[in-house]
């Protein structure tokens, strides 16, 4: 009987292919649009991401995101290495600056002060150079990626730019600091290249203020349960600290809350759901009608219901199985052409979008099914007799 139920499908090759366009649209758009979605939300934690070794971030109670810089009293990490379970604890700081480019031109960095004895914060990846050369004079290091772009300097009218080179100097407010080397960090959601040096250079770079530290980042002693430690912490300083998981979706919802990203994506994945919905919920019940006279001379030899309502469901599952496979197939196509990853699109497809994808599938698929089953339960077999 499935291989009967299977020809029967494939059989009405117009219907079987419309089906199909349905579902692949539907898998598509869900797969497209959301993988879209999670790579922007991926950008919004990269600078917590890049920080891989702290377990904890202590921050001031009124930060809720990144790009907020209220900063912390220079006391703060002597306060909180001084808490029971941590390992570690070191300033870092965070601030957007204007610098200046060789060829004159301004343009506004995120300068990232790093701790001088440890280095801990930098990014893992280094592309050139060293970060021991940070602790040269006036030494920074500088975002692979932004070379050539906002980094880039420019050679003359109409003739471009070339990227930013080991020793090349710029002006971070008015200081000379000297390229040292370069990193690749996480693409991020917010724009400006990111520059990184020791932490008391960057203060040296940042406008004065009595308060220079953005950040404390923290490690946990071995054995120890990082949220136990940081609510430790946070009965001792009256600060506000959150793990690094906590951080990272912290910054998401408030991407989400202050965006209409959430809202505009979440409208284009319900319109495919629904659209893909209809075209294979329509085109799978005139299917099932158009070979009712089957069904009714499958009945008339002895075919039980169960049996029938059994085959409708295969055909429906096998249809979206295949539509599955090609949506899902082609929105990771369209990832790679348009420059998925490093890529200047965000597009980030976990397994999680995938069962989401393929649950949504699914249940338009069953939904399908149960329309065009009652057609079947309820066939009288003495109708493949009539006209």
């Amino acid at each position: 009987m499935n291989l009967v139920a299977l020809r029967m499908l494939v059989g009405d090759r117009a219907r079987y292919i419309g089906i199909l366009i349905g579902l692949t649209f539907a898998s598509l758009l869900i797969t497209q649009q959301g993988s879209i979605f999670v790579g922007l939300m991926t950008r919004a934690t990269s600078f917590v991401r890049d920080a891989q070794v702290a377990d904890i971030w202590v921050m001031d109670p009124s930060r809720d995101s990144v790009v907020e810089f209220k900063n912390l009293q220079s006391t703060m990490p002597q306060r909180v290495r001084s808490v029971e379970g941590v390992q570690w604890a070191v300033p870092m700081f965070r601030s957007d600056i204007p610098a200046r480019l060789p060829d004159g031109r301004l343009t506004t960095i995120t300068l990232v002060g790093v701790d001088d004895a440890t280095l801990i914060g930098l990014p893992a990846r280094i592309v050139s150079g060293s970060p021991l050369a940070l602790r040269n004079a006036d030494s920074v290091l500088v975002d692979d990626d932004e070379l050539g772009k906002k980094l880039g300097v420019s050679l003359g009218e109409g003739l471009g730019k070339r990227p930013l080179a080991l020793g090349d100097r710029i002006e971070i407010n008015d200081r000379v600091a000297t390229i040292a080397g370069t990193f690749k960090v996480n693409r991020q959601f917010f724009f400006n290249p990111n520059v990184y040096t020791t932490f008391s250079r960057a203060k040296l770079y940042a406008p004065r203020t009595l308060r220079s530290t953005s950040y404390v980042l923290v490690k946990v002693a071995p054995g120890q349960d990082a949220s136990v430690v940081a609510q430790r912490i946070r009965d001792a300083t009256g600060q506000r600290v959150l793990t690094s998981g906590q951080w990272a979706w912290q910054n998401i919802s408030y991407v989400l809350e202050n965006t209409g990203i959430g809202i505009n994506f979440g409208i284009a994945v319900g319109l495919g759901f629904i659209v893909g919905m209809v075209i294979t919920g329509q085109t799978f019940y005139n299917f099932t009608v158009d070979n009712l006279r089957y069904f009714g001379t499958l009945k008339a030899m002895g075919t039980g219901n169960w049996t029938l309502v059994r085959m409708v469901v295969l055909q429906a599952l096998l249809v979206g199985a295949i539509g599955y496979g090609l949506g899902v197939g082609a929105a990771t196509l369209f990832g790679k052409v348009t420059g998925g990853g490093q890529g200047q699109l965000a597009f980030a497809t976990p397994w999680q979008l995938l069962a989401i994808t393929a649950g949504a599938v699914t249940f338009v698929c069953l939904i399908s099914a149960l329309l065009s089953v009652r057609k079947v339960i309820a066939l009288e077999p003495a109708v493949v007799f009539k006209g």
